[in-house]
């Protein structure tokens, strides 16, 4: 199978390429980096078949180019592509945020051929719902309507119209991914680390997350399942308050977590950005949970421990 995977160097990104290599897949991946780290070798160390089968792309993909060429012979293209939302919200910042993800998915669907069908696994974001509180929240819910949300919303649009060639698309609704060596869980471990860590604000608000072990074989769940399109909540099914993380995690690491980041700093520092992590979504897997999904990871303190001991 070829699959393609945009975003291919980032956190999920190359963590998901190496899967699909160790399964035996060929691999194209793109991204804005002139190298991919699977490039300088260490990575197939004694594995020259895994080499073979990957390729890296660069190329900026807000634009049109040579790069779609990759697109038409691939069978599965996963698209992880955007802007890191972990920076200053200036209007610049936002317009890169919500331009990297819709322009590129545009892209990505211009370029697909009608006669492959190609089955396109394509990002958002649990942030499609918006600040929902106490609302349980399922995958025909309707969206939220702060900046987050309405990139979401064309992001998703973008994606959709890749049925109108034939291709499956399936919606991908992340929470917030927890896995080792970088991402949300990396920007958190100093903290904690050097006895600082707390929640975020009063901690009351419900934090959707998964790990990034249920992330990956979600993925190759859907890929291998062809029922399943449309939007897919990808959230573990043990729903917690963000304060309820901050003492798990603090659990797994031996240390204390009740230093918390008081709301109005959160705000004042972090801006619009730290607005949107105060915000509440208490989503459920209520797609992958109907259609039997396992998870490996399904409650906070194992799904931690797993990953800082």
């Amino acid at each position: 199978m070829d699959i393609l995977i945009t975003g291919a160097s980032g956190f999920v990104g190359t963590a998901l390429c190496m899967k699909f290599l160790e399964r035996g897949e060929r691999v194209t991946g793109i991204g804005t980096s002139r190298h991919h780290p699977f490039m300088d070798g260490a990575y197939f160390h004694g594995k020259d078949d895994m080499e073979s089968r990957f390729q890296w792309v660069s190329a900026d993909t807000t634009q049109p180019g040579e790069w779609q060429e990759v697109v038409k012979g691939a069978d599965v293209i996963v698209n992880l592509t955007g802007r890191s939302i972990f920076g200053y919200w200036t209007e610049n910042y936002k317009q890169a945020i919500y331009t990297s993800r819709v322009r590129t998915t545009r892209n990505i669907v211009d370029a697909l051929s009608p006669q492959k069908e190609a089955v396109l696994l394509n990002t958002s974001a649990a942030g499609y719902y918006g600040d929902r509180g106490e609302d349980i929240l399922i995958e025909t819910d309707g969206p939220g309507d702060d900046f987050l949300a309405r990139v979401c919303i064309d992001w998703e649009d973008a994606a959709r119209s890749a049925q109108e060639k034939g291709s499956r698309v399936v919606l991908m609704r992340f929470g917030v991914v927890l896995g080792r060596g970088g991402g949300a869980l990396g920007k958190m471990l100093p903290a904690f680390r050097f006895f600082a860590g707390g929640p975020l604000g009063k901690g009351l608000h419900w934090f959707p997350w998964i790990h990034m072990e249920d992330l990956i074989d979600a993925m190759i769940f859907f890929i291998e399942n062809k029922d399943v399109t449309g939007p897919v909540n990808l959230v573990a099914p043990g729903a917690i308050r963000h304060k309820e993380f901050a003492s798990a995690l603090g659990r797994a690491l031996h240390r204390p977590s009740f230093m918390p980041a008081p709301e109005f700093l959160v705000k004042t520092f972090m801006g619009e950005m730290g607005r949107a992590f105060l915000s509440s979504q208490r989503a459920k897997p209520g797609v992958l949970e109907d259609l039997g999904f396992r998870f490996r990871h399904g409650e906070i303190q194992g799904a931690l421990e797993s990953l800082v001991t």
